[in-house]
């Protein structure tokens, strides 16, 4: 099961508030994808938020586009930042990436956010979104949330 940001959003607002601040943090985050061999790849990405979608833009023929193309599971993790301190927590979004060759799509995400052409595009369906934070510097928090599922939030010491 796999469900979109704009849905993501709507079941949990508050966690998605987070996670997209926690990725408007920084320009650069890691993408990880499976090559051929199914070994993983980490490589750097910039993501963007908009019309609903979590989008993953990327130049053309670049190996994390080839792997998406032929298996397109990954896992997105958000750059923590400076220091130790990942104010909002550590977040990881996880799911399938399908590329879009819809010409007035990629037109409207090219009009707001204006990449170099020529370039991949692909549109996330999520299957898991993680949030990992200390609270009171006593708990180690992780919240999980799975489409169709409610936000399950465990607290270790």
């Amino acid at each position: 099961m796999t469900a979109n940001w704009a849905a993501f959003a709507a079941a949990e607002p508050d966690l998605a508030d987070t996670v997209e601040k926690r990725f408007g943090a920084s320009t650069h985050h890691v993408l990880a994808t499976l090559r051929k061999d199914g070994s993983p790849r980490t490589s750097g990405l910039e993501v963007r938020f908009l019309n609903g979608e979590l989008w993953l833009g990327m130049m053309p023929d670049s190996l994390k586009a080839l792997d998406l193309r032929r298996d397109p599971r990954f896992a997105l993790q958000a750059n923590p930042g400076e220091g130790t301190g990942m104010g909002g927590g550590d977040v990881r979004v996880s799911g399938r990436a399908i590329e879009v060759d819809d010409v007035e799509t990629k037109a409207g995400y090219v009009e707001e956010v204006e990449p170099p052409e020529p370039f991949h595009l692909f549109r996330t369906e999520l299957t898991e979104v993680v949030r990992t934070y200390v609270e009171d510097d006593t708990y180690l928090v992780v919240q999980v949330w799975t489409p169709g599922a409610p936000l399950r939030t465990i607290r270790r010491t």
